[in-house]
């Protein structure tokens, strides 16, 4: 108020926000191998469209894009966000049904995804370092989360006074849809493409097929070149989910550096998805995709552990085929 005074005129004004009615969110920052997580604890309008409508969350998750998308574009977009923001709203209550400790709304710079992993593992965190589990136990906790895309449990440290790392989750079912699928990619000519689910749909392919090195070409030139095979593969290949045609959709294109036989060293990957977003780990929902590839290829057998990093910042994600 003094600086204000000061300024000529000032005195008494108040501080933002100056409507009372105005929204006000809190956030919790937390990020995982590098990609951010920002996380909204509450959100009243989900919360009274649950409590309203008994919405299944792929059913929330249209409401809120109908007619809440105001506050995506607010926490995701700039000033506030930046182009590789990405959110998560959690939803307690009726969206929580079946025995979930919470549920989870994903948002991103083009709008919502069904499934990821990245924030599966922070969110395993945060439910408990906030109280959302009544009981942790020690020295691992379940947290059992309810994604669009249907159930996951998250595996968190717990010392008996806050989480820690490392996180583990098991996915959805993952699945291969279609393999060695060809694909005429506009600029590029025509490649060959695998098709993964892990709570989301993926196409796959070795960077080397569009003249690029996943380790070594420009970031830029490997979003523009993944963008344009997310385009081609949308108009040349129809997608099934044997649940929900709500889950039908091409999240994004993930190029990889080809080493998908099992191997004790990292195989590195870079997924770019929504609208020309880059991930910055190597892609929980991915990871998971293009383990269920390998699987159904026989060039992995259940419980071999593989490594993946992200080209973008060298973080590094493991998995595996438990089933």
């Amino acid at each position: 108020r003094a600086m204000a005074a000061e300024g000529g005129g000032g005195a008494g004004r108040q501080l933002p926000p100056h409507s009372p009615s105005g929204l006000v969110l809190q956030t919790v920052e937390m990020h995982t191998g590098g990609e951010p997580l920002r996380i909204i604890p509450r959100l009243e309008a989900a919360e009274e469209a649950v409590a309203a409508g008994g919405l299944s969350l792929l059913s929330l998750r249209r409401e809120v894009a109908a007619t809440q998308d105001h506050v995506r574009r607010a926490l995701v977009h700039e000033p506030r966000g930046h182009a590789g923001m990405y959110g998560a709203v959690v939803v307690r209550g009726g969206a929580a049904a079946g025995g979930a400790h919470l549920a989870a709304l994903f948002l991103h710079g083009a709008g919502y995804s069904a499934m990821c992993g990245h924030a599966v593992l922070a969110l395993g965190r945060f439910a408990l370092d906030y109280g959302l589990v009544a009981s942790p136990s020690r020295p691992e906790t379940a947290v059992r989360l309810r994604c669009p895309c249907g159930p996951v449990t998250a595996f968190v440290p717990w010392d008996g006074c806050c989480s820690g790392n490392p996180v583990r989750f098991h996915s959805v079912p993952a699945f291969a849809a279609a393999t060695d699928l060809p694909i005429d990619v506009p600029g590029y000519g025509k490649v060959v493409v695998d098709i993964g689910y892990g709570g989301t749909f993926y196409a796959f392919l070795s960077a080397e097929q569009l003249g690029l090195d996943v380790r070594s070409s420009k970031t830029r030139d490997l979003v523009n070149a993944a963008s344009a095979v997310t385009e081609a593969v949308k108009k040349q290949f129809k997608l099934h989910h044997p649940e929900s045609e709500d889950l039908a959709f091409l999240y994004g294109t993930i190029l990889t550096d080809g080493k998908d036989a099992f191997s004790e060293e990292p195989t590195t990957n870079i997924c770019v998805f929504a609208d020309e977003q880059v991930d910055r780990s190597p892609t929980g929902s991915g990871v998971t995709a293009r383990i269920a590839l390998q699987y159904h290829k026989g060039l992995i057998q259940l419980n071999q552990t593989r490594t993946f990093r992200s080209s973008t910042t060298g973080s590094l994600f493991t998995g595996k085929a438990v089933q």
